[in-house]
Parts: structure tokens; C-alpha cells; sequence
């Protein structure tokens, strides 16, 4: 009896360490549990997908954490999965705006920025078909507009506080405002004349000059804003900051190397990325305090 019970006790010990090893979550970075990073498409969904892809690949070589990517409709997608508890996203590439909203609810750091044409910062601009007769910003008074996303900074966020200081509130005095979902479909709309303008990054025309020969003379350049940060890497809270360490480490060595750099000038056109903290946005964050709108009121 007393060994049928001592039996009996052993085994209920055995279920319990089991039943403990199932329902433990593995570690982040391992197989079971894979560090996830959210792209969001500044053009063809499929060539980011496809470069991003590849850098989690030369990742996972290189660290032996496991990397896997996903292209996000937009960026308030990608926030709220960094503002899940346990996040579903680990890193991240907002843009500027974005990043700045994200890092304010304390879901996101800043870690690595982007360079393009030399330079960590790049421009927006207002974008026109040459027949439309649009040549300032004064002339999109009762005009459609397109936009890639509501947060994106070049896609509306600058260009939105460029045509308030110009006098016009676009909510009012713009005809209608389309979500197309990136740059280059806006670019598109303008050249087909789906839509009057729209905006995008300097200089979004060049995505489509296989397509349409012609993109750079029919779409017209009418204006270009301030410098704004890049996008670039950036890291929910819940990564360790050793993984993370190895993470930045091991990007800023495959940005080196050739095929690299293929992969990720395929997903965004990154020739290089610099280190750089969230003091790198306090420029841009002091944009925003003198159009005298919160940041709250930019994301209606």
C-alpha cells in the first residue's frame, strides 16, 4: 500500500514537471518563439516582403536567433501588435511620425537609422500631373489628394503641416483624401490622373520609371518640405538588450556586405544605417509642438 501511494505520488511529481515544461513559453529568439520584426510597404508589398525576408535569413546565420518578418497594411497595425502584453512584434522600421507616437506609449526605442542618398534625414514632396495646372500649395484648394497612410510623416504627416501653414486646412479644403497604401501607388494615381496631387518621399517617381518611361516628366515636383528623420530599426522594450546588442551588431555587419545591402535596398532603399537613440527625433518632435496641434489630434 505504502508503495502503491509513494507510486502514486511520484508520478503526480512527473505529470506536474511536465504539465510546467508545456505550458512554458519559450525563449524569444529561439525556434518556438521567433523574434518577429513588422515592415510596413513604402512600395510593392512583394519586393519588401522579399528583402526582408533575406535579412532575417543572413540574421539568423549570423546570431542564431531566429528572425521571422511580416509586411503590415500600416503603420497603426504595427503599433498595436508593439503594444500587446506580450508584444507581437519585436522590432520594428516606422517612420518618423510613427516611430514618435510608439515611443511616446513607451512600446518601441529607437536603435538604428536609415541612410539614404548619403544622409539620415530625407524630404517630402507635393506631387502634381504637368496637365492638372497645380503649381503651390495654394492651388490644391478643392482638389483630390492622395496619401500612402495616415501616419506616414513624408506621405502626409509634413506635407499636412506644409499646407496648414500655407492656409489651408486640408480636412476642409481639400476635395477628398485617399488612403492608397504607398508611395508608389500615389505616384501612380497622380500620373493616371486618378486623383489631382499627393504627396510622398523625395523622390517616389524614380519606383516607377520601368513601368512608365515617362513618370518623371508628367508627374511634376511642386514642392519640397524640411529635412525629416529616416526610418530605420527600432525594438519593443520586451527584447533583452544583450539580443538586441546582437541584433544591431550583426545588421550594421550584413549592411557591409553586398548581398546585404541588395536585400535591404530591395525592402527600403537603404544604402547603410547609423546608431542613433530617440534624441536623434527630438528635431522633428520640436516640428510638431510649434504647429500647435498634439499629436493626438494627428492621428484623426
Amino acid at each position: 500500500m505504502r508503495r502503491n501511494l509513494m507510486m502514486g505520488v511520484i508520478i503526480s511529481v512527473i505529470m506536474l514537471i511536465l504539465l510546467g515544461a508545456c505550458d512554458r513559453t519559450p525563449d524569444l529568439g529561439s525556434e518556438g518563439n521567433p523574434v518577429i520584426w513588422s515592415f510596413v510597404p513604402s512600395g510593392d508589398p512583394e519586393r519588401v516582403e522579399g528583402g526582408a525576408e533575406a535579412v532575417a535569413a543572413m540574421l539568423q546565420d549570423k546570431t542564431g536567433i531566429f528572425v521571422e518578418t511580416n509586411v503590415a497594411a500600416d503603420y497603426a497595425g504595427v503599433i498595436r501588435d508593439l503594444s500587446t502584453d506580450p508584444p507581437k512584434v519585436h522590432i520594428s522600421s516606422l517612420a518618423t511620425f510613427a516611430y514618435i507616437l510608439a515611443a511616446d506609449r513607451g512600446v518601441v526605442e529607437a536603435a538604428l537609422v536609415s541612410v539614404r542618398f548619403g544622409s539620415p534625414t530625407y524630404n517630402a514632396q507635393f506631387i502634381a500631373h504637368r496637365d492638372s495646372g497645380i503649381r503651390r500649395i495654394t492651388d490644391l484648394r478643392g482638389k483630390s489628394f492622395a496619401r500612402p497612410d495616415l501616419l506616414s510623416t513624408s506621405g502626409w504627416v509634413i506635407p499636412m503641416l506644409t499646407m496648414r501653414a500655407a492656409g489651408i486646412n486640408p480636412d476642409k479644403e481639400l476635395r477628398e483624401i485617399l488612403d492608397l497604401g504607398s508611395h508608389e501607388l500615389v505616384v501612380k494615381a497622380v500620373y493616371t490622373g486618378d486623383v489631382d496631387a499627393g504627396s510622398t518621399y523625395v523622390d517616389a517617381r524614380s519606383r516607377l520609371e520601368e513601368e512608365y518611361p515617362d513618370v518623371m516628366d508628367k508627374v511634376l515636383v511642386f514642392q519640397v518640405t524640411s529635412d525629416i528623420p529616416n526610418d530605420g530599426v527600432q525594438f519593443s522594450p520586451a527584447v533583452p538588450p544583450d539580443m538586441r546588442e546582437k541584433i544591431v551588431r550583426a545588421l550594421l555587419e550584413i549592411m557591409e556586405t553586398a548581398e546585404g545591402k541588395e536585400a535591404l535596398s530591395r525592402a527600403y532603399q537603404w544604402e547603410g544605417l547609423e546608431e542613433q537613440d530617440d534624441s536623434f527625433y527630438d528635431p522633428f518632435r520640436q516640428v510638431l509642438q510649434a504647429s500647435g496641434l498634439g499629436i493626438d489630434a494627428l492621428q484623426k
